[in-house]
Formats: structure tokens, C-alpha cells, sequence
């Protein structure tokens, strides 16, 4: 089972391992690409496979962002990096402290909490401030320092593009929830507690779940998405809605959820769901009964194009 730390200095590890280091928001198949190889050299050795990332990104810290902007929480990040076989994950508080750390003040951390024996990284990676640990500077600390540093190729995409996490991001905010499963590998995920809204939904004969997502998680763009939804072990088929229900003058934004087929009072559980395919963008209608009309259209479109990724 992975271990899971909140702080470099918190870890000492008694046995060598294979580090690599880097955000990886979403761990998507280019970070797969990546820890794949560290894991695997790292147990044809015996060693433990570890990976360094932080939190908050950077990006939040160093640009200024706020709001939705994750693609995974930290919680589900060191879960999928402990799926691929990484067996120490830590997540690293990003502040002023280490954002003006020299590199090797760094890897003398790594070194120091976690008998760092190898280093691997991908071309364009560089730590420390200002980024000035470079592969070539990285590699004579190794040189100084007693470990090896590999280099490893970013993935392309079919269109010969480095697979990124702002590429996803992007695909999020047009809705494209397909080309976000093929650059993950998976299909995007978000979860929260089903808490209480305006029960309107039942009042139309469709009730909905009602999430409490992640306030810095990114949503899909703001419609209607055919999903897969889990409670537990269990799946179920679901209608998503992500929007702000203009035809009832909404303004707040929620991720509200009808399970195909389902009748049971879930509040105060989690409910993950993982978007499949996306229906239509967000719409006002003119009546109640036009929503209905078109909510029923969208359920039975949302059968077929789930019954069609299932088979």
C-alpha cells in the first residue's frame, strides 16, 4: 500500500528509491508515460518508487489563480499515481519558502529524507528557483552527488502535440469531454457529498443528486452529459446537468445528477461521476413542459450513447 505524506521533511525512507518529480494535475497519459518507467526501474531494483508533486500548484502561487482550475483534488491524484504502482507519493505545501529554494538545496532534501538513488524527468522539467535545475544542472549534481538522471520523452497526441494538463483544461471548458478521456486515459471525474437543493427536479419527474464538488476542481463546460455514476462499488446510469437552470432563473452553478432507473435517499454520501459524452449545452425554455419534453429526449439519448460504450 502507498504511502502518503504531506511533507519532505516528514519522510525518511530506510530503502533507495527512484524519484521523479512534478505536478502531475490529472495524471494524464503523458504523467503515466512517465511514472510507468520510474516504477518499473525502480522495483526491477528493489528500490521504492516515489514521486515528489505540491499543493497548491504553482500556478496559483506564481500567476495569481483563483477559482476552478484542478483537474484532480490531491486526494485523487496520489490515489491514481498509487494505482500505477508508486509506492511513496509526496505532496509537497507550495509557499514563498520553497518557491525560492535553490536546487540543490533541494536535492539535498531529496537525497537526505529519501536516499534519492535515481532522478528521472522529461526535457522541458526544471526545479528550483527561477528554474534553474535544468537536466544539465540536475545531471552534475547527480554527478556530485552519487545519483543517475534519466530523461524521458514527453507523449504526443495524434496530432503530434505534448500531451499537457492545460490542453485538458481546455477541452474541459468547451465541453469535450471525450478528447479530456483520451488524453486521460479514463474518463474525467468529480465527486462531492449529495447535500439538499431545491427538490425541483422531483417536482418534474426527474430527481437529481445534487453535489458538493471541490470549489477548485474544473467542470466540464456548463450543459447536459451522459455519465457514469458510483456510489461505492456500485454504477449506475446517469443524466448530469452543470449549469445554473436559466429556465427557473438560477444563477449559482451545480453539477446535479438523475441516476436512470434509481430511487434512494443518497444524502450525505459521495457520489463520483465520470462524464462519458456530452448531450447539448445549457438552454432556457420557454415552459416547464418544454424542459420536461427535452429532459426526456435526453435521457434516451443518454441510454444509447451509454449502452453504446459499454458494449
Amino acid at each position: 500500500m502507498a504511502q502518503h505524506i504531506t511533507q519532505l521533511s516528514a519522510v525518511q525512507l530506510t530503502q533507495l528509491s527512484v524519484v521523479t518529480i512534478g505536478i502531475f494535475d490529472g495524471v494524464h497519459r503523458g504523467h503515466q508515460h512517465l511514472i510507468r518507467q520510474v516504477v518499473e526501474s525502480a522495483h526491477r531494483e528493489g528500490h521504492l518508487a516515489a514521486v515528489v508533486t505540491f499543493f497548491p500548484h504553482p500556478d496559483v502561487l506564481l500567476r495569481g489563480i483563483t477559482g476552478r482550475y484542478y483537474l484532480t483534488t490531491p486526494e485523487q491524484r496520489a490515489d491514481l499515481l498509487a494505482e500505477l504502482g508508486v509506492d511513496v507519493i509526496v505532496t509537497q505545501h507550495f509557499d514563498e519558502t520553497i518557491r525560492h529554494m535553490r536546487a540543490a538545496a533541494f536535492v539535498d532534501l531529496l537525497i537526505a529524507h529519501l536516499r534519492m538513488k535515481s532522478l528521472w524527468l522529461t526535457p522541458d522539467f526544471a526545479l528550483g528557483y527561477q528554474r534553474e535545475g535544468d537536466f544539465a544542472f540536475l545531471s552534475a549534481q547527480g554527478r556530485e552527488k552519487g545519483f543517475s538522471v534519466h530523461s524521458v520523452d514527453l507523449l504526443m497526441d495524434a496530432q503530434h502535440r505534448a500531451i499537457r494538463s492545460s490542453a485538458i483544461r481546455q477541452a474541459l471548458t468547451e465541453g469535450d469531454v471525450a478528447a479530456v478521456a483520451d488524453l486521460l486515459a479514463r474518463p474525467y471525474r468529480v465527486l462531492g457529498e449529495v447535500v439538499h437543493g431545491d427538490h425541483r427536479g422531483r417536482s418534474i419527474g426527474f430527481p437529481t443528486a445534487n453535489l458538493a464538488v471541490w470549489t477548485e476542481q474544473l467542470l466540464p463546460a456548463k450543459g447536459v452529459y451522459a455519465c457514469y455514476a458510483y456510489l461505492g462499488a456500485e454504477r449506475f446510469a446517469a443524466l448530469t446537468n452543470i449549469g445554473s437552470r436559466p429556465t427557473f432563473n438560477g444563477t449559482e452553478t451545480r453539477v446535479e445528477a438523475h441516476l436512470l432507473d434509481f430511487d434512494r435517499d443518497i444524502y450525505g454520501q459521495t457520489l463520483k461521476l465520470d462524464f462519458i459524452a456530452r448531450l447539448r449545452g445549457e438552454q432556457r425554455f420557454s415552459s416547464v413542459e418544454a424542459l420536461i419534453a427535452q429532459i426526456s429526449a435526453d435521457v434516451a439519448q443518454g441510454r444509447q450513447l451509454l449502452a453504446a460504450s459499454a458494449s
